[in-house]
């Protein structure tokens, strides 16, 4: 088996381009990103109806309608959030 440098340097660079994310997917972190400010907008929403109704500002059904999505929203976050624990916690367990 013959090693050489220049060997190991073309091995690398051809298998390089197959690790490389694609230029048309979105990645992870951009998900979560959107993922993140969708939650954060929901609930800005909800709080802002919230302190629009405290003083009869806001129509009730709008609020009650912005509560639930908040609560969906934050359902979902605890959701995902159990579920990265769940899988790190599987990582753990892996035997090395």
């Amino acid at each position: 088996m013959d090693i050489t440098a220049l060997n190991a340097a073309q091995k690398y660079s051809a298998s390089r381009q197959a690790t490389e994310p694609l230029a048309g997917q979105a990645a992870a972190g951009s998900a979560f990103q959107t993922f993140a400010k969708d939650f954060a907008a929901t609930l800005s929403e909800g709080e802002t109806l919230a302190k629009a109704s405290m003083v009869g500002k806001a129509d009730p059904h709008a609020l009650v309608q912005a509560l639930a999505q908040t609560e969906l929203a934050v359902e979902a976050a605890v959701t995902v959030r159990d579920r990265v624990v769940e899988a790190y916690q599987e990582i753990l367990r892996m035997p090395v």
